[in-house]
């Protein structure tokens, strides 16, 4: 049981189940806080207990509606910052917006830059997030980011699979460092799908480049958003030779016809972690959630400490 009265744990409404587990990992209270709504939409944050001179975490992936869940949490890093908090350090394990993180085409926004100039100038003092979809947003803050990866919790799992005869595909040319990360965790080869993506949410499978004939195709990506990547990835891999199709993410976002696709897709699991609470519609028997929680609260753990992070991954 963690005893320190300095270090404290908030979350918003994202995913209050999350920060539940964390705490209890810690062997902390979770802090009394109140999210709620004015009679206009607008958010109202209460805070029940002191926090000044306190090292605060706040749990709150920026996840679906995400203008409301990162309002919520700018105003709860506002109200903190103001009630004389040491610290405040953002637990975003999904950094909602993280997509748009270029000008890809004339007039585009960088909406990943943006939301961390929200989350500093609100008065954050650091970043804990997951798998960004793009390494380099770590380099959007001016504060300290520090970047978990569930690629470890993911691994364990297939590995206790026992699979047969494993490749570890990688649905785009962007997904290679992360499926060979994974591959070498299971002592797999790697394939990767080359396609294209003519406009967003759609994707076409052009080729598959390695050997996946007769093999246990395991497609690892950070976020399954509509499924359409995932599911015409599993039928291409099929009906290229390969015997059956799991998939794997962390972020199990799920948007539109995503929960149909998967339940018409020939995938035997799709493994998916608790970045982003799913809701009871969106829960499916193929859906496997593996829990981020003891990752977090270990990370939150040294940061408080000021030990080493990265240690959690050697």
């Amino acid at each position: 049981m963690y005893k320190d009265k300095k270090l404290k744990v908030f979350t918003c409404n994202a995913n209050p189940d999350l920060a539940k587990e964390i705490v209890q990992h810690l062997g902390i209270d979770l802090g009394v806080s109140h999210v709620t709504r004015f009679s206009d939409g607008e958010v109202r944050i209460k805070l029940e207990e002191s926090v000044r001179g306190c090292d605060i975490f706040v749990i709150q992936p920026t996840s679906a509606p995400a203008n409301e869940h990162l309002m919520e949490l700018l105003i709860m890093v506002d109200a903190l910052k103001r009630a004389s908090a040491s610290s405040i350090n953002v637990v975003i394990p999904y950094y909602g917006y993280a997509r748009q993180d270029r000008k890809a085409r004339a007039r585009d926004p960088i909406t990943a830059k943006l939301v961390a100039n929200l989350v500093e100038t609100a008065g954050a003092t650091r970043v804990v997030t997951m798998d960004l979809h793009a390494g380099q947003i770590q380099g959007f803050f001016d504060i300290p980011v520090d970047h978990l990866y569930a690629e470890p919790i993911l691994a364990e799992y297939f590995r206790d699979k026992n699979l047969k005869d494993v490749v570890v595909v990688s649905p785009d040319m962007g997904g290679v460092t992360r499926a060979r990360g994974m591959a070498e965790r299971l002592g797999a080869p790697i394939a990767i799908i080359d396609k294209r993506r003519p406009e967003p949410n759609v994707a076409e499978v052009m080729n598959v480049i390695g050997n996946i004939d007769g093999k246990t195709a395991i497609m690892i990506d950070d976020i399954i958003d509509t499924a359409g990547t995932i599911t015409h990835g599993a039928k291409a891999l099929l009906e290229l030779g390969a015997r059956e199709v799991y998939a794997c993410c962390t972020h199990p976002v799920f948007s539109g016809p995503a929960i149909q696709r998967l339940n018409d897709s020939i995938l035997k699991e799709v493994v998916v972690t608790n970045t982003i609470a799913l809701t009871e519609e969106k829960m499916n028997p193929k859906i496997v959630t593996l829990s981020v929680a003891k990752l977090i609260a270990d990370a939150i753990l040294r940061i408080h400490n000021e030990e080493s992070v990265s240690f959690l991954f050697e």
